[in-house]
């Protein structure tokens, strides 16, 4: 095999973070609230709803276009999802022109929740296969992109709105993500079959003499042999529950922060500033820990410190500690969305690895319709937020003992692995 030939897996990684930033954007939705709500006549819910769609057609599109990227590879659905993030970016630009909310819906909610589909699941399979040895890194530099990425944007769109409108910002922002996007699609492309970076095999070689697994690796399965696995199923639920209950928080932040710790509207607004920097932090900090803690040992710390979190929420009147609990659940919403593919990996290997996570991606679709719903139709039975963050403890005490379950499994399966190789 000629190195010279091999492409730089850390430019790879970067080309990764330049998409998942491009379409995190998506998150800023919230700058155009207001003035598409100006410009259209329309209520906060009806221009809501165009969000909403988006993230469903992000879940659903994935499913698709993870086996698209097994088959055709990352660069050939990196382009595609340019083309559709960047049109349906610039046809919102269209649509606010001609003050068409149906065409809005359209361009940015479905044309552009494609785009995000097959741009989130596009990077992140390609990444792990030339991270075997920093499988937990390498996502988490990637997923950390989409989350770090209203941060980013925010300000700019904002900016542009200002000086230029809308329709205009719409339309500039979509013509860079298209650029963007299609200049790091051109740069990926999977890593030569059996390739591994120097020191991987050497480090295997002695893992095997000292009667241990070295890859992490259980199997190497297809996808759809892998979704009529229990283990998939629990996946996919800890990761519903793991968005909705991060979702229900996120969604009422700054009312919750101002209701029961008492926060002022600005104090609360600086903490979901702070919220979306610790979403993109959170990815990559948990991701990277899990190469060391072990992707089971990683997904019962995320429901164990949420359980406590959301039981001490209710009460915590002091605002420092209230703040320091919302960024702690905060870090383990982002954190799931980073862990999972190389638990993914770890189950059921990485020869299907996109197609499987664009199949459990479909769990962010659902819970991005259940998440905010929940928190909402809860707050207006009841008139506080308590009974909310006790429906959530009951949502993730059964994610936690899912996790359980999960890490039995890989613990017996390890073991098997283990006398098979002694």
């Amino acid at each position: 095999m000629n190195e010279q030939k091999i492409k730089n897996r850390w430019l790879i990684a970067l080309c990764a973070v330049a998409i998942h930033i491009s379409i995190g954007s998506v998150y800023a939705w919230s700058v155009f609230s207001n003035p598409l709500m100006e410009l259209l006549g329309k209520d906060s819910q009806q221009i809501g709803l165009t969000f909403g769609i988006a993230i469903f057609f992000l879940g659903t599109s994935a499913a698709v276009m993870g086996q698209v990227v097994e088959k055709h590879g990352p660069r050939f659905t990196g382009t595609f999802a340019a083309c559709f993030f960047g049109a349906g970016i610039a046809g919102a630009g269209f649509a606010t022109s001609i003050e068409s909310l149906y065409l809005l819906y359209f361009s940015y909610g479905v044309i552009g929740g494609i785009g995000l589909g097959m741009g989130y699941v596009t990077p992140v399979s390609t990444l792990i296969k030339w991270f075997p040895d920093r499988r937990g890194l390498a996502t988490g530099l990637a997923i950390m992109g989409f989350g770090f990425a209203a941060m980013i944007a925010s300000p700019v769109i904002q900016l542009l709105i200002e000086s230029h409108g809308v329709s205009a910002t719409f339309k500039i922002m979509g013509g860079c993500y298209f650029v963007v996007m299609i200049l790091a699609a051109s740069y990926l492309e999977r890593p030569p079959v059996g390739w591994k970076p120097a020191g991987m095999l050497e480090n295997e070689q002695a893992a095997k003499k000292e009667g241990k697994q070295a890859t992490g690796d259980l199997s190497q399965q297809n996808a759809n042999d892998a979704i009529r696995t229990p283990q998939f199923w629990g996946l996919w639920l800890m990761l519903f529950i793991n968005i909705t209950c991060g979702l229900s928080i996120l969604y009422a932040a700054s009312p919750m922060a101002q209701e029961i710790a008492g926060l002022s509207a600005m104090e609360a607004a600086a903490m979901v500033g702070v919220i979306g920097v610790l979403n993109g932090l959170g990815r990559l900090l948990w991701s990277t820990g899990s190469d060391y803690l072990g992707r089971p040992n990683t997904f019962l710390a995320f429901f164990s410190i949420q359980i406590v979190a959301f039981l001490l929420l209710p009460m915590m009147t002091d605002a420092i500690m209230f703040q320091l609990l919302v960024f702690i659940v905060i870090t383990c919403y982002g954190g799931g969305f980073s862990c999972l593919p190389v638990y993914i990996g770890d189950l059921f290997g990485t020869k299907q690895l996109g197609a499987i996570h664009g199949y459990i991606l479909t769990a962010w679709a659902m819970a991005g319709v259940v998440g905010p719903s929940l928190s909402s139709y809860v707050r207006e039975q009841t008139g506080s937020y308590t009974m909310t963050m006790y429906i959530l403890v009951g949502l993730l005490s059964v994610a936690l003992a899912i996790a359980i379950v999960m890490k039995a499994y890989v613990v017996r399966t390890q073991r098997a692995l283990q006398q098979a190789i002694a």
